[in-house]
């Protein structure tokens, strides 16, 4: 096996089809251009007797990107029992005046956002509505466990999922056809694979970290559920167990078990530029989310597959990295109730199979009743990977911070670059996580 110094220093619809995803965008969490000015929160008339208020529902998104956004807006139009207005602002704006909306005395009703850290830290806070009725008979008692334990905060639900993308190892049917190899599910039999293409003059995997060194967290992540398991993991970024411990250093030696099969020029691509490599037939594999499949040429797009990072320790319970959207209900709302209906109604099979229809959104229905027959085959394998996982997990930043990824960015891109220096980046990472802690 070789262990040489890593990355050459001695990464039309393809919900319905094969084209490509340029075009889509998910429910929640969108950003784009030419939306016009920012929308601040409206809490409706601001007066009315109790009945005009209790009709009005305050939906505050950050989608902004113009097919989404209309979709959002034409499956609202199908709620009947409310007056719905719906105020849209760049995510970056979202994102800073989050804080201000969910304190404010009339704070919008029902709003966009992700699944995780950030949920539950307001829900600490006591700022979101308890909207675990509809787990228990609504319409989101039919979702999977791991998407129940994904929106629960000391044992009561404040999220209502309605969409999430799948990251795994992508690659091409045919070029795996042609090398004569095939996915695997143990990390032995992963580490043989990544052997077998480098003897065949192929970069077994690669990815993008030129400005992009979040994108080192996505082999982070893996690495940790498969070997300490997703709670750790969740732990571990809410500052519950050290960077510098044993655990962590076992997930650093399995990542320095991969370093010499990345392509080299993986430290100098972005992550588009780290799928062309796949597309020459010149690497394999790709570690990377479903957004990412745009990146390949059109006539490719039939042609990808994917399979989860392997197992390496079978006692530890299945996760997967599954970055979830959907909707809170905030505990100042003039209407909590309604929005907490209206968030049941998007949560709704028929809510999510018109807004994936209108929006051409590539992304996961969480609603086991969504008519799927039409989805593309690569679409099918995604869902029922995620169907049949114990436990779902966001990306490093979303289940812990900005603050926490800029921390990971650091120490992995130093790690990547000189991997025996282990020890001392763990206890730095360590001494820099404390500090975005104790803020």
């Amino acid at each position: 096996m070789n262990h040489s110094s890593p990355f050459g220093i001695t990464r039309r619809n393809l919900l319905l089809g094969s084209a490509g995803l340029a075009g889509s965008a998910v429910l929640t969490g969108c950003v784009g251009a030419g939306a016009g000015p920012a929308a601040q929160p409206s809490t409706g008339t601001g007066g009315g007797t109790p009945a005009e208020v209790a009709r009005e529902v305050v939906l505050q998104s950050n989608m902004q990107d113009a097919g989404p956004r209309q979709a959002l807006a034409d499956v609202i139009g199908g709620v009947s029992d409310f007056d719905v207005t719906i105020n849209t602002v760049a995510t970056s704006q979202f994102r800073a005046q989050l804080p201000t909306y969910l304190t404010s005395n009339q704070a919008p009703d029902v709003l966009t956002w992700y699944a995780g850290s950030v949920t539950n830290s307001f829900a600490e806070e006591g700022l979101l509505y308890d909207v675990s009725e509809l787990w228990e008979s609504g319409n989101a008692s039919g979702f999977s466990d791991a998407l129940k334990d994904l929106s629960t905060y000391d044992g009561r639900q404040y999220f209502v999922p309605t969409n999430y993308y799948w990251w795994a190892l992508f690659h091409r049917t045919s070029s795996f056809e042609e090398w004569g190899v095939s996915a695997v599910e143990t990390w032995d039999e992963f580490m043989g694979l990544l052997d077998n293409l480098q003897t065949r003059g192929v970069a077994p995997l690669t990815t993008g970290l030129a400005n992009n060194a979040w994108m080192a967290a996505a082999w982070f992540d893996y690495l940790d559920l498969r070997v300490n398991g997703a709670d750790f993991h969740r732990e571990l970024l809410a500052g519950q167990h050290s960077f510098n411990s044993d655990e962590v250093r076992a997930v650093m030696a399995r990542y320095a078990e991969i370093l010499p099969y990345f392509h080299p020029d993986s430290l100098s691509w972005d992550p588009q530029q780290a799928a062309a490599p796949i597309a020459r037939n010149e690497a394999a594999m790709y570690l990377v989310g479903t957004f990412a499949t745009a990146y390949w040429p059109e006539d490719q797009q039939s042609d990808l597959d994917f399979f989860s990072v392997p197992t390496i320790d079978p006692s530890i319970p299945s996760a997967e990295e599954a970055p979830t959207d959907g909707f809170m209900v905030a505990a100042n709302a003039r209407n909590p109730e309604g929005g907490k209906a209206v968030a049941d109604y998007l949560a709704s099979a028929a809510a999510q199979q018109e807004f994936i229809e209108k929006a051409v959104s590539p992304n996961l229905p969480t609603h086991p009743d969504v008519d799927t027959a039409g989805f593309s085959p690569l679409i099918q394998k995604g869902l029922e990977l995620l169907n049949g996982t114990d436990q779902i997990t966001q990306f490093f930043n979303r289940d812990s911070n900005d603050e926490l990824q800029g921390t990971a960015d650091t120490a992995l891109m130093r790690f990547i670059n000189a991997p025996g220096d282990v020890d001392v980046i763990l206890a730095d990472w360590q001494t820099a996580a404390e500090q975005v802690f104790s803020q």
